[in-house]
């Protein structure tokens, strides 16, 4: 790394509700964060999976809704005002081992960091099918969050189908019988792998029932999601079934790769936090937020709290350990410009 490299007081990997948070208080204790957003993919854009969310109706402060598009725009201006910088790359890896903390963006140069906040987020396993994306992605009744989007009226009344045999698909679909019509769990087996309260108390509801042995081959509609296309496991016989929405609750991918086991993670590969009510990680100096170390709650204002909470504890380690905080931000107004990310970087 090149010795005249510049040293970044605060470093804040991803770009949701908990990343833009952290910069928000961060820009604001006059840490002058700098936020490494990513970059798009099939998976994932920056803003994380709010971006595929049309209408949030429980995020304090809106309550006529807010497109989930919008809501991250408006976090990332907030942060901005601030005279948080960002650029739009991937992390490719890290070196916690050496302090600064290096980072290593996918194309530009390595950047040293006095702290670190690690808040990649999580992203939905999905089923795979292309239409199941196109409409997930675009907001045509395809969901990977029942508690996100399951009280929306475009699902209310209707026949819903959660694809799922754990206990999160056992939450999810006891959830949607409080606004759909019938519930019905699609389960490759013959029976769930959910603990046997969860799976007990699915079967008792009167609103679900199960398709056993069954897969989904394919998600049918334009616009927005109009039934599936259904295949036998055991017989391999397909027919189809209306439906007004699907859900998918196979399970959460934590967005870790890049550590590369720099950080403690669980074994399913999340951001370990050792003391509860915390968001110190294994190594001192760096902090994670949001989903990426939340598989419980995976709520878009949970994630903002656990945002502020490691912009908090960014900040008092720095002071603890006599980091130097860095000048005053400038706001950005008509006479002066914060600047573009990339003059910033140089």
């Amino acid at each position: 790394m090149p010795q005249d490299a510049r040293t970044e007081t605060l470093v804040i990997i991803g770009s949701g509700p908990a990343a833009w948070t952290a910069a928000v208080y961060a820009a604001r204790a006059n840490l002058d964060p700098l936020v490494i957003e990513g970059e798009p993919s099939r998976d994932m854009i920056p803003g994380g999976q709010l971006m595929y969310t049309t209408d949030i109706e429980n995020f304090p402060g809106f309550p006529e809704a807010i497109d989930g598009q919008d809501l991250m725009r408006r976090m990332k201006e907030q942060a901005e005002r601030f005279g948080t910088r960002t650029i739009m790359e991937n992390v490719s890896s890290v070196d916690f081992t050496t302090y600064p903390f290096v980072l290593r963006p996918s194309y530009s140069d390595e950047i040293r960091a006095k702290s670190v906040i690690v808040a990649t987020g999580a992203r939905a396993n999905w089923l795979g099918l292309d239409n199941e994306i196109r409409l997930a992605h675009s907001g045509g009744g395809v969901s990977a969050c029942a508690v996100c989007d399951g009280a929306l009226p475009a699902f209310r009344g209707k026949t819903l189908a959660v694809v799922g045999g754990g206990d999160t698909a056992m939450e999810e679909a006891n959830y949607l019988t409080k606004f759909a019509g019938e519930v019905v769990i699609i389960h490759r087996r013959d029976s769930f792998r959910a603990s046997r309260i969860m799976a007990e108390r699915t079967l008792a509801n009167p609103k679900i029932r199960v398709e056993w042995n069954t897969q989904v081959a394919d998600v049918l509609g334009d616009d927005f999601i109009t039934g599936l296309r259904l295949k036998d496991t055991v017989t391999g016989e397909e027919r189809d079934m209306e439906v007004g929405g699907l859900f998918v609750a196979i399970g959460h991918t934590p967005n870790t790769q890049f550590l590369q086991g720099s950080l403690d993670l669980t074994p399913s590969g999340y951001v370990v936090a050792p003391h509860a009510w915390r968001t110190a990680t294994s190594v001192d100096g760096v902090f994670a937020a949001g989903d990426v170390m939340d598989d419980y709650y995976r709520q878009a204002i949970t994630a903002a709290g656990t945002g502020c909470m490691a912009a908090l504890e960014a900040e008092r380690w720095m002071a603890h350990h006599g980091v130097s905080e860095a000048e005053p931000p400038v706001l950005e107004t008509a006479e002066s410009s914060i600047g573009h990310p990339e003059e910033q970087m140089a």
